[in-house]
């Protein structure tokens, strides 16, 4: 019987050769399935550097197969939806929205103004070439105070009367207050609290309010240095595969020109999750909110 010393050698010999030759564990594979851009503007100062060939071509490339579409003023998403043989060419269904800004001056009083609540209905009444409107927003809240605004809480229980998803830029104590209006709301907070609430607030939201789904653009600490998700993160959407959702949040023209890129790196996090609960995340979880799974 051999030597336990001989036995080990080898393995040990190994061991030091793959250190010497800078060998590490193999990352994480890369999510190679189809996504689904819950949080897409097509804004008027995008339109003439980023016709529409170009930001489809940008989603084709980067494997987008659905989008939320909600533009400043809604003639974006009207665009996007009325081209039907171009985005069906790319593979990418558009989820009309209707926003709340006709220009950037709607930002910070829309929540007391009547006439933005007309031009919901009026736009509800509508529609696109793409079909119905599926939901309202994006719309900011920069003091959350406001979320009790006349027309904030129209539109709250509006949406919940008529079935439409939210899409609100909002914190935390907004997200409360929100839902007081309308209970039943189905809301995507976007880039799940842009100011950085802690995880411990999300995690009690999410577990108060039945209606509410996290996007993830923007968010401060999701990720860290390798491009993984930090250990909380990892928790926060393990524990709720079927309340997160992706977006690019194309709000300035320079988030255009870094699109691809953008959606590599949900592509790199979304490798390190189970496979269900990255396909869930990144495509399931947006279709079923529309009906399309």
């Amino acid at each position: 019987m051999p030597h336990l010393r001989h036995l080990l050698l080898p393995t040990v010999a190994g061991g030091l050769l793959a250190l010497a030759a800078g060998l590490s564990p193999a990352a994480p594979p890369t999510y190679n399935g189809p996504l689904f851009d819950t949080h897409l503007h097509y804004n008027d100062d995008a339109q003439a550097p980023h016709p529409l060939p170009d930001v489809l071509g940008r989603m084709q490339r980067s494997g987008v197969q659905a989008i939320v579409a909600n533009s400043r003023p809604n003639d974006g998403t009207r665009a996007l939806a009325a081209a039907r043989d171009e985005t069906r060419a790319a593979g990418v269904t558009v989820v009309p929205f209707i926003r709340l800004y006709r220009n950037r001056a709607d930002y910070t009083g829309w929540f007391a103004d009547d006439s933005i609540y007309r031009m919901v209905q009026d736009e509800l009444a509508r529609g696109t070439p793409a079909g119905p409107y599926r939901g309202i927003g994006e719309f900011h809240l920069y003091d959350s105070a406001n979320a009790d605004g006349p027309v904030a809480r129209r539109l709250m229980q509006l949406a919940q009367d008529r079935d439409l998803v939210v899409l609100a830029h909002v914190d935390d104590v907004a997200i409360d207050k929100l839902f007081a209006h309308a209970p039943k709301a189905r809301l995507i907070w976007a880039h799940t609290g842009i100011g950085g609430v802690p995880v411990e607030r999300v995690r009690e939201l999410f577990d108060r309010h039945p209606g509410l789904v996290g996007e993830l653009s923007y968010r401060p600490g999701l990720t860290q240095d390798d491009g993984q998700l930090a250990p909380a993160w990892r928790e926060l959407l393990l524990r709720y595969p079927d309340r997160f959702v992706i977006g690019s949040d194309t709000w300035i023209n320079q988030r255009w020109q870094y699109y691809e890129e953008l959606m590599r790196g949900y592509r790199v996090w979304l490798g390190g999750l189970p496979g269900d609960v990255a396909r869930r995340v990144a495509w399931e979880n947006g279709a079923a909110l529309f009906g399309m799974n």
